[in-house]
């Protein structure tokens, strides 16, 4: 049952002390905001973070070859490591933990595609079937490429839509042949990618086809894999499993890091969650910490407050007021005024954030700040346990006031 005497006594007291409870609800709006800024800040970060690992396998690794940087086994420094098929056979079938495996062969000068007429340049990668793996590729029309096209040479292609958009102005793309550095290969599947428009500039073609037209011999430039649901150690103890073959293969120093470079993925990833969690956990201990400042601060205001009405709480005692309904007056006022302000805080918290989204755009780094449902719950739930922590105290002190000696106070 609502008490209508009850709360239109806390709304004269606070329209008579306007400008204390003014700088009282200040103080918990603030932190309120603060929080809120913060947590979405936090987000906005973790998001941009997150955006940077859109587009490749978070479980993949990659190896690279490189230049040896030191002797070994009367062998000179400076000798550039190549990779072949045979490296990508040794790792297929050797390494233990290797869920899906491809190879690339860059193809040198300058890719120009054409069809019917149409001419640009376009980013033209030749890999195997397990290359879609590694990559957010969706394929939206036709196939990616399979084992055979390997095996047998073919010369087919797997486009980005973007690729489809530029040279086909809307004409069907699938089953028709363009032209990559004047050889036909025929469009066998048109793909998207997460990883946004550049992604979907892109050619694959199989590697097999590439390195016989394009006389890349048996020459590959790095073999990418993913390594399933493998936890840090056991990615980790892959990567290292990695550097002892192909080090054996090359004749290098294991511990040279500059003869092959290898890329961990898993590791990676991890340190980002970690680091995620770090800042999530700092923005909450400094917005709590901004909160209960504002919390300390209503808490002293209204131990000031029981102060002032020292004598009237001793008149309503004395006419019968039991002391749990002088605690209730003096918690609901403190509820109200921290729940006014920290949702008035709230909502500038969040529109703060929507001008930050607005005015940022799609940055890298920093994309879509903003505070979900359930933060919004704990916030609330924040406000009416600040409320209660900051008036409990003070009605505390108030129901502990005798009558005779509250009279008597001048």
């Amino acid at each position: 049952m609502i008490e209508i005497d009850t709360w239109q006594e806390i709304f004269d007291t606070v329209r008579k002390n306007k400008l204390r409870t003014f700088l009282t609800g200040f103080s918990v709006a603030w932190g309120i905001l603060m929080l809120i800024v913060l947590l979405g800040s936090g987000q906005g970060l973790s998001k941009g973070v997150e955006y940077g690992f859109r587009d490749d396998a978070t479980n993949s690794i990659w190896i690279r070859s490189g230049q040896t940087s030191v002797p070994w086994k009367g062998l000179r420094p400076g000798r550039t490591v190549q990779f072949t098929n045979e490296d990508y056979d040794t790792i297929r079938g050797g390494v233990k933990g290797v869920e899906h495996i491809t190879s690339r062969f860059f193809i040198r000068g300058t890719l120009t595609v054409a069809w019917h007429g149409e001419t640009s340049s376009f980013d033209v990668r030749a890999v195997h079937p397990d290359h879609q793996h590694l990559e957010q590729s969706i394929i939206t029309g036709g196939r990616f490429l399979n084992p055979t096209d390997v095996e047998e040479h073919r010369k087919v292609a797997v486009i980005g839509e973007r690729v489809k958009a530029q040279l086909f102005k809307g004409a069907p793309a699938l089953g028709e042949y363009l032209e990559i550095k004047g050889v036909p290969f025929q469009v066998v599947g048109v793909f998207t990618d997460v990883g946004g428009e550049g992604e979907q500039e892109k050619i694959y073609i199989p590697i097999s086809t590439a390195q016989r037209t394009y006389g890349g011999a048996n020459n590959v430039a790095m073999i990418m894999m993913t390594v399933g649901d493998a936890s840090v150690d056991e990615s980790q103890a892959i990567a290292t499993d990695l550097r002892l073959r192909v080090a054996e293969r090359h004749d290098f120093d294991p511990d040279d890091k500059r003869a092959v470079f290898i890329s961990n993925a898993v590791v990676e990833f991890q340190r980002f969650v970690d680091l995620m969690g770090g800042i999530r956990a700092f923005v909450w201990v400094i917005g709590i910490g901004t909160l209960l400042a504002g919390v300390v601060g209503v808490s002293n205001i209204m131990m000031i407050a029981v102060k002032e009405r020292t004598k009237e709480i001793g008149i309503r005692k004395a006419v019968g007021a039991t002391p749990m309904s002088v605690m209730s007056l003096i918690l609901k006022e403190a509820i109200l005024v921290t729940g006014v302000a920290g949702y008035v805080g709230l909502v500038a918290g969040v529109a703060l954030l929507e001008v930050m989204s607005r005015s940022l755009g799609e940055s890298e780094m920093f994309r879509n700040p903003e505070v979900d449902f359930g933060v919004a719950v704990s916030a609330t739930l924040l406000l009416v346990v600040a409320g209660g922590v900051a008036g409990f105290f003070p009605a505390r002190k108030a129901a502990a006031i005798r009558p005779v000696e509250a009279l008597r106070d001048e």
